[in-house]
């Protein structure tokens, strides 16, 4: 069991076949808040600077397979990407749900989105952060595996500051867009003009 720089320490390890291809899963744990979190190794991470997928749990998207975000099927295209690479990481990171105000919440705050409002609105309106995740767990994985630089799939600048403030070089942003449908563009339009996420898909669309 490997304790990391943070408080993120290294528990468990195995073989994961899945539908892509074959991954090591790498279980670590935060013992000060018992949160769980998890990192799937493909490939030989150490010839360049991998392909790397740091993903936020979302129950209703990734098990669920919701249409109202497009986490499910970022995991899946990063998964696919990752393989077609030859070589990279996902970590699947607990305590991020509805961008770290948990399930009940994110719920709640989806009620309130059939309302009218926003995600960020929804989140203000229940007194809740628009987005309080924290990456350091990310960079503590990271390290433990070796890699110092990374290309990050992913759309969000938040995500690039934070893991770069915790040492973690990268490299590459690389864009993981996801199809537009009727019931993510509101969320989509959303996170671009108020988050500023990356999202090119959606010029085209008034």
């Amino acid at each position: 069991m490997t304790e990391l720089a943070g408080f993120t320490r290294r528990a468990a390890e195995t073989r994961l076949p899945t539908r892509y291809g074959d991954f090591t899963a790498i279980g670590y744990q935060d013992p000060a808040c018992a949160i769980e979190h998890m990192a799937l190794v493909y490939g030989d991470i150490t010839a360049r600077d991998p392909l790397t997928r740091v993903h936020s749990e979302c129950l209703t998207g990734d098990v669920f397979a919701s249409t109202r975000c497009e986490c499910g099927d970022q995991l899946s295209a990063a998964m696919k990407a990752i393989v077609a690479d030859g070589a990279g990481i996902v970590i699947y990171l607990q305590g991020h749900e509805g961008r770290g105000i948990g399930l009940l919440a994110k719920l709640k705050a989806m009620r309130l989105q059939e309302d009218g409002l926003d995600t960020v609105d929804a989140n203000v309106a229940l007194g809740l952060p628009v987005d309080s995740r924290d990456y350091q767990a990310a960079a503590d994985i990271l390290q433990d595996l070796g890699v110092p630089a990374i290309r990050l799939l992913s759309n969000n600048p938040h995500k690039v500051e934070s893991l770069s403030q915790y040492g973690i070089r990268i490299s590459e942003q690389v864009p993981l867009l996801i199809d537009v449908n009727d019931d993510n563009l509101p969320y989509l339009k959303a996170k671009r003009e108020r988050l500023d996420h990356y999202l090119p898909q959606l010029d085209d669309i008034r």
